[in-house]
Order: C-alpha cells, then sequence, then structure tokens
C-alpha cells in the first residue's frame, strides 16, 4: 500500500488506526514501567553528567570507563547528602511525638465539638465510628508493613538500576550517537544529529535550571522559616524546594506537608499562617520570577500541556512519572519542531502566545519606521 492509498482512507479509518496506536503505546509504556523508567532517568542523568565526563576525560586524560564512574559517584554522592540531612531532621522529630499527640487530640475535641454543633451528632456516635475504622485500619497492619518494605526494597532496585544504566549510557554515548543516526535514511542524518544534540542541550540546561531552582527555593523558605521560629526550617525548606519542582502541584503538596508538621509542633498556632503565607509567596517569586529566568529555555511548554502531562505522569508512573512528564514533553516539542510532518503537535505543545506578540511587535516598528 503506497502513500497516495493511504491518505485516500475514509476519516473513520484513519482515527481507529491513531486511537488504536495510542492504546497499544500506552498499554505497552505501563506494562514496561520497571524498565522504561529508570532508563529514561538514567538517560537524562547520563545528560547532565556528560560535560563533567568530558572534563575527566580530555583535561584529566582518565579512561573513559574511569570518568564515567567518577562522574556517577559524584552524583550518587550529592543525592545521599541530601537523603542524609532529610533523615537526620526526620529522626529529630521523633523528640516532638507526645507534642503532636497532645496537639491531634486537641484538635479532635474541637473537631468533635464543631461536627456535633453543625451536623447535630453526639460525641458518642462520632467515636463508635472512628473506632470503627482504626480497628479496620490496625487489623491491616500487616499488610501495610509489608507493602512499605516491599517499597523501600523496590526504590533501592530502581536507584541501583538507574545508577547502573546512567554508568554505560556515559560509557557508550559514542557507539549510542552512531547507532541512533545509523538507524535513519543517509538524507536524514544531518537531521537526527541536530535534533540529538539539541536535545542534549535543552534537557541539560532544564535540569541545570531545576536544581539551581531549587536550591534557591530551599534555602530562601529555609531562612524565612528560621528567622519566623518555625521548627524544622532546614526540613520544610527542603521539602519545598524538593517538592516545587513537580509544576503547580508539587507546591501545594509541600503547603500541605509544611502546615500540617508546623501545626504538629508549633505552640502558637498563627505560625502556620505564616508558614502558608511564605510558601504561597514564594510560589508567586519562583512561577513570576526564577522560573522563567533560571529554567526558560527555547522550549517552552504552556500551561494546559503542562498539568495533562504531570497528570497522565502520575496515572501512567506514579510519582516517577510526575518528575519525567515535562522533560518527555521538552523532547516530544523539540522532534515535533524539527519535523515537516509533525509541526502542528508541536505548536499545540507550546507557549506560541508569547511569540505571536513578539512578532506582533517586530510588524508595528516596521509600520512605524515606513
Amino acid at each position: 500500500m503506497d502513500i497516495k492509498s493511504l491518505t485516500a482512507l475514509p476519516f473513520y479509518v484513519k482515527l481507529a488506526c491513531v486511537l488504536f496506536s495510542l492504546f497499544s503505546i500506552g498499554y505497552l509504556v505501563i506494562i514496561s514501567k520497571e524498565i522504561l523508567c529508570p532508563l529514561i532517568f538514567s538517560c537524562l542523568f547520563s545528560i547532565l553528567l556528560l560535560p563533567l565526563a568530558s572534563f575527566f576525560e580530555c583535561k584529566l586524560k582518565l579512561p573513559k570507563s574511569v570518568a564515567s564512574f567518577l562522574s556517577v559517584i559524584l552524583l550518587l554522592a550529592s543525592i545521599g547528602l541530601i537523603v542524609y540531612i532529610i533523615g537526620s531532621e526526620i529522626s529529630d522529630m521523633a523528640d516532638d511525638w507526645p507534642q503532636f499527640q497532645s496537639q491531634l487530640g486537641k484538635s479532635v475535641d474541637n473537631l468533635q465539638d464543631w461536627i456535633a454543633t453543625t451536623f447535630h451528632i453526639n460525641a458518642h456516635k462520632q467515636l463508635k465510628y472512628v473506632h470503627s475504622a482504626t480497628t479496620k485500619i490496625m487489623a491491616s497492619g500487616t499488610t501495610v508493613v509489608g507493602t512499605t518494605i516491599l517499597s523501600l526494597s523496590s526504590v533501592l532496585l530502581f536507584l541501583v538500576f538507574t545508577f547502573i544504566y546512567t554508568f554505560f549510557f556515559l560509557l557508550y554515548r559514542s557507539l549510542i550517537m552512531v547507532f541512533l543516526e545509523s538507524v535513519f535514511l543517509a538524507e536524514n542524518k544531518k537531521l537526527v544529529h541536530d535534533i540529538i544534540e539539541e536535545v542534549q542541550y535543552i534537557i541539560r540546561k532544564y535540569i541545570i535550571g531545576l536544581m539551581i531552582e531549587m536550591a534557591i527555593v530551599s534555602t530562601g523558605v529555609s531562612l524565612v522559616f528560621w528567622i519566623l521560629g518555625i521548627k524544622y526550617a532546614i526540613l520544610l525548606g527542603l521539602i519545598t524546594g524538593i517538592f516545587n519542582v513537580i509544576p503547580y502541584i508539587g507546591i501545594l503538596t509541600a503547603l500541605i506537608i509544611s502546615s500540617v508538621i508546623t501545626f504538629a509542633t508549633a505552640t502558637i498556632a498563627s505560625k502556620v499562617i505564616l508558614v502558608i503565607i511564605t510558601v504561597v509567596i514564594t510560589h508567586l517569586i519562583d512561577s513570576n520570577i526564577l522560573l522563567p529566568v533560571i529554567v526558560g529555555s527555547k522550549v517552552r511548554i504552556n500551561a494546559l500541556i503542562t498539568v495533562l502531562g504531570v497528570i497522565i505522569g502520575e496515572m501512567i508512573w506514579g510519582i516517577s512519572g510526575m518528575f519525567l512528564s515535562i522533560p518527555v514533553i521538552a523532547v516530544l516539542k523539540i522532534i515535533f519542531d524539527r519535523v515537516e510532518s509533525l509541526k502542528s503537535w508541536g505548536i499545540i505543545l507550546g507557549d506560541e502566545e508569547k511569540k505571536q506578540n513578539k512578532l506582533a511587535k517586530k510588524f508595528k516598528r516596521k509600520v512605524v519606521s515606513a
């Protein structure tokens, strides 16, 4: 069947083919999570570490295997330092567990009084319902513990394979580049090479920008919380900076976690309001100043696609999908913009409003000068 006969097919046949392809790809992506997820993370890490590995090879004259291994070890040490700081802060929170129980007891009493007054449900019925729910939770306690242990082991296994794949991506990067260029026809080799180079540049710039943004947000929030006298200021600052990487949803999650921890450990209830105000102001400054200046790149993705990407990523791969959604969409946009038959998809992914405004301003200047 030639191209002309394909274009002559009815619309419903084309639609059925497209839907079948999308469902097939989605199903394969979901069932291949254990393989694809660490591979994509390791691909991003290898792109980030590529300049460092090249420095070790060219400047220090180290073998490629040693340079790749040292680069991965430095990345692992950086992540381990952050995990150690967060873990030490969380372990210190155990000292405040009695205060948390007391604060929670007072809040439950106040909530019971409010429910009894508003919905006319006496305290006895409320306690009976709470006791029933607690019994069910305790009955499934063994299952919860087992699931938690299994999740921790899965996370550790995921990290091990991610760093192993990162090492191999750095070690065989030249071979992978030759393979990707040789897959396509000779007349498309230059286009493929340009796309690969642009993807590396954009992804590296994006990840480094996110790291700088994360450091600024974490430092700023920790400093403000410390000045306000909020307990565990460093922990809350790190949580805000890390969760802020996830667009829109992350900052809301960080706000809830920070408010709950402050509520459980603060002696003054007004500190919770200060925490909320601080996180909201931080989000406004980050989204309007830091994000465009630091993370902004040639690939701009509109807010609708960003939110949809985060939601779909969470549905497919959970938290990992939320982190990977934006880099994957950025790579797809680069490919769509460079391939003639896919440019319409690049338009719907991008933020063309600013570009149109710039074109309009240029046109006005030409008219005025004429």
